[in-house]
């Protein structure tokens, strides 16, 4: 009998310590990306060799300041009064590094907008692009809950000629919500500087 009263309250502190484990478990970060739809796999949204005469673009990584380039994602922290603060939501991440997240969301946009290929993100090394897009991210910065920024500068490249269109895109957006609000308002943001870049590729063209 007493054997099995201990055998009872041995399984009852088992199930209590799997219970308080289960309870002390770190929350799993949740991962966003900048691309359009829901999957991030961006070389599924334009063939590799379109059945029409495509425009040949080569879309550079993006460069972006040392302070944005985290896997978290970085916003303003204003607590306190701390006006110019930032802070790294550890439990929302970017779902590749923001370089790449960038330049796959600008190129995935241009190659929709362009009927273009992107050399780059083609992998197509024996083709030679037409037009080269560089672009730097001054500003990339958010109040979650309340407003999205913006500051991209951009540059098209004809490569026969070197000729050259370039343009910055400022923006503000609200950004509702939580950090979904954050990564859809700079997914908009994204898709305004694409179609400026769109606008600077057809410059070229003429």
């Amino acid at each position: 009998m007493m054997n099995r009263i201990h055998a009872m309250r041995a399984c009852a502190l088992a199930a209590g310590l799997v219970t308080v484990l289960a309870g002390c478990a770190s929350p799993e970060p949740r991962y966003y990306t900048l691309a359009q739809g829901p999957a991030a796999d961006v070389s599924a949204v334009t063939p590799a060799v379109p059945t029409t005469d495509p425009i040949w673009i080569e879309v550079a990584p993006v460069r972006v300041p040392e302070r944005l380039n985290r896997p978290q994602l970085v916003v303003r922290d204003t607590r306190n009064g701390n006006e110019g603060g930032l802070k790294l939501l550890d439990l929302s991440r970017w779902s590749s590094p923001l370089p790449e997240e960038l330049r796959d969301a600008l190129s995935q946009r241009l190659q929709a907008s362009l009927g273009a290929v992107d050399t780059y993100q083609q992998g197509l090394v024996d083709v030679a692009p037409v037009y080269r897009i560089t672009t730097e991210v001054v500003r990339l910065d958010a109040d979650v809950g309340q407003r999205a920024g913006a500051t991209i500068n951009w540059t098209v490249r004809r490569l026969p000629d070197g000729k050259v269109v370039s343009g910055r895109t400022q923006s503000e957006l609200p950004a509702p919500g939580e950090v979904e609000g954050v990564v859809t308002a700079y997914r908009e943001i994204l898709a305004g500087a694409a179609g400026e870049i769109a606008a600077g590729v057809q410059s070229l063209r003429r």
